[in-house]
C-alpha cells in the first residue's frame, strides 16, 4: 500500500517520497494557534460588548477597549504568520469594532 498525500501538502518539499513530517506539525501548530487567538478575540468582543455605562465606569471601558485591541491585534499577527495577510475578512467576520482598530497595535505605558 502506497502513501499519498493530500494535494494541500504538495507545497512542501518531499524527503525521499514521504511528507515533510516538520512542515506539517508546524503548520498544524500555525493553526492551533490561530484558533485559540480567534477565541481570545470573541472572548473580549464579548466583554466589551457586555458592558453596561450604569453599572461601570468610563475607565472600565477604556480598559475592555485596549484588551480587545491587544487580542485583535495578537489574532492579526498570527493570522500573517499563517499567510493570511488580508485582514478585512477577519474584521468583518468577528464584527471588531472601529474604535477597537484604532487602537491596534497601540503599546500603551501600564
Amino acid at each position: 500500500m502506497t502513501f499519498r498525500p493530500p494535494q494541500s501538502l504538495s507545497r512542501f518539499d518531499t524527503v525521499r517520497g514521504g511528507v515533510n513530517v516538520l512542515e506539517y506539525e508546524l503548520m498544524a501548530e500555525r493553526a492551533d494557534a490561530l484558533g485559540r487567538h480567534g477565541l481570545k478575540v470573541e472572548k473580549a468582543l464579548a466583554a466589551l460588548n457586555g458592558y453596561d455605562a450604569g453599572k461601570h465606569g468610563p475607565s472600565v471601558r477604556q480598559r475592555l477597549l485596549d484588551e480587545a485591541a491587544d487580542a485583535v491585534w495578537a489574532f492579526l499577527i498570527q493570522r500573517e504568520i499563517c499567510g493570511l495577510r488580508d485582514s478585512r475578512d477577519a474584521v468583518r467576520r468577528y464584527g471588531i469594532p472601529k474604535e477597537v482598530m484604532a487602537r491596534v497595535g497601540i503599546v500603551r505605558k501600564r
